[in-house]
């Protein structure tokens, strides 16, 4: 094992941290000042029992011939790994908050007491260990990532079809990674070469999509200025993904259908036909054989779709690759934003492995980053996660509906619409701050939600979902209104007053939104 590297000036603190750390088997390397730490680590060699590198750092801050701060600096420059534990006297708290917000594993007060800081230790060494493990397991640029059998099945599938340009179903709930399945079946593929043009058709208007997808002449219709090749010209010579194409509208599945049969369409306006040779990937969170059976897709179409199929498992179903693609996910929302990726403990990612990911990997993702942002210290904690992770059970079944925060106060009917939605952000961060944070007297509490708002938009967006604007707001203003209710016990006047609205108003919203306000007193 690698050893403890210790810094102190004082040889009493580096002899009892010794002493300690050896009756737990745990080797260290002492040293003095700053300076021979640099010149340390630039002489280790892992193959060298005597140079190693180290498992874990322990500095002081303050110490001739440097500072503990600008150690920690370098040191995360040469090893960003490396958990750094920062030891300060109790008047340098405000040197330590420094430290941890730089990127310090911890800080140790002195005079500290010695088994808890032995304990603090073996615990950055757990953690030291386990990046070491999946730095060596996990691919930087990986494309897809999955230890599940459900997601190993997909990847056989992907080499099955490497040689192949056949055509392709994918299924899955939203948010599964549809997207990145099409792009690596491209990308091992014999059209790799070509390009790889992906459209969502559902969030396109009917009016625009077959345009979109065929191009028009020059006049074809008001606005047509020039003439522009669709996305099966663009696609030529390569791969078209055509995202929920279970939305696609009747008439243009007709056009589509043509299109698959022997490669030639029509531009919007146009009267000569354009060849075009296209491998063609399409996608779906819908149940295709039902929508066939309702008469809302085509048969014909679905068997010309359907030649191979595969399916993209929920997270809630690959639960064991949850923790891989957390921290997949902190490394790259830290590369996108330019800042030190943060490790999460192993508490919060147990407490994720339960959650049960409505928005699925996509979801994931979003919190990695949002944790990024929002979370105070460099290790995330469970009471760092958001809080629609927090709201929901612990033991997270399979498919568990997240709770709604006013569940126990509210007995008035919501509509089947509302019931399916998650649940907002803006209500979830008012309970999670209540029962951390008191609100000065004649104060509002501290308005940190936004961001957590535009998460759940962004989630809902790319769901594909069309009425977010509406979801969201009749949440806002149901829970607005609800709350306003409770504060004044039922008085209509009063809350409407309190909330800047006039009588009128309120009573309008709460027969629209079918809130049972109190009787008035």
């Amino acid at each position: 094992m690698k050893p403890i590297w210790i810094v102190d000036d004082d040889p009493s603190i580096r002899f009892v941290l010794e002493k300690a750390l050896a009756r737990e088997n745990l080797p260290t390397r002492s040293f003095t000042n700053p300076r021979e730490v640099l010149e340390a680590l630039a002489d280790v060699d892992p193959s060298d029992a005597a140079r190693q590198p180290p498992q874990v750092l322990v500095s002081d801050i303050r110490m001739p011939g440097g500072s503990g701060l600008q150690l920690l600096e370098q040191v995360r420059t040469q090893q960003p790994g490396l958990p750094v534990i920062i030891m300060t006297a109790y008047s340098d708290l405000d040197s330590a908050v420094s430290a941890f917000q730089r990127g310090a594993f911890e800080y140790l007060a002195k005079p500290f007491d010695l088994p808890k800081a032995v304990e603090l230790i073996r615990r950055a060494v757990e953690e030291s260990q386990r990046e070491e493990i999946i730095e060596d397991q996990t691919p930087l640029n990986a494309e897809m990532l999955g230890q599940a059998p459900a997601m190993q099945d997909v990847f056989r599938a992907i080499g099955r079809l490497s040689q192949s340009q056949v055509t392709v179903l994918i299924t899955g709930e939203s948010g599964s990674g549809k997207e990145l399945v099409a792009r690596a079946l491209h990308k091992h593929s014999p059209v790799s070469g070509g390009p790889f043009v992906a459209i969502n058709t559902a969030a396109i208007p009917k009016d625009l999509l077959e345009s979109e997808l065929f191009g028009h002449e020059r006049g074809a219709f008001t606005g047509a200025q020039t003439q522009r090749r669709g996305r099966f010209e663009q696609a030529d010579g390569g791969t078209l993904f055509l995202d929920e194409i279970g939305d696609m509208p009747f008439d243009l599945q007709t056009r589509l259908l043509r299109v698959l049969s022997d490669g030639h369409f029509y531009r919007v306006g146009g009267h000569a036909p354009v060849k075009s040779q296209v491998r063609v990937i399409a996608a779906t969170h819908q149940d295709l054989e039902q929508r066939v059976r309702e008469g809302g897709f085509r048969e014909d179409l679905f068997h010309r779709l359907n030649v191979i199929r595969l399916r993209l498992p929920a997270l809630r179903e690959r639960r064991e690759d949850v923790r891989m693609l957390a921290r997949h996910f902190l490394q790259q929302s830290a590369r996108q934003l330019g800042v030190e990726p943060k490790r999460i403990a192993e508490a919060a990612l147990q407490r994720l492995e339960t959650f049960s990911f409505p928005g699925n990997v996509r979801q994931l993702e979003n919190i990695c980053h949002w944790l990024t942002v929002m979370a105070p210290a460099q290790q995330i904690s469970v009471k760092d996660l958001p809080p629609e992770v927090l709201q929901e059970p612990s033991a997270g079944g399979v498919g568990a509906p997240v709770a709604p925060v006013f569940a126990a106060q509210d007995s008035s009917p919501v509509s089947e619409r509302e019931e399916a939605q998650p649940a907002a952000f803006v209500p979830a961060m008012a309970a999670h701050e209540a029962a951390s944070v008191e609100a000065p007297v004649g104060g509002a509490a501290p308005s940190t939600w936004e961001p957590l708002l535009d998460v759940q938009a962004r989630l809902l967006l790319e769901s594909g979902q069309t009425d977010v604007w509406d979801v969201l707001t009749r949440r806002f203003e149901s829970h607005l209104i609800r709350t306003a209710l409770q504060v004044t016990h039922g008085r209509r006047m009063e809350a409407a007053q309190r909330l800047g609205i006039g009588r009128n108003t309120i009573t309008r919203k709460i027969q629209e939104l079918g809130l049972e306000a109190g009787e008035e007193h």
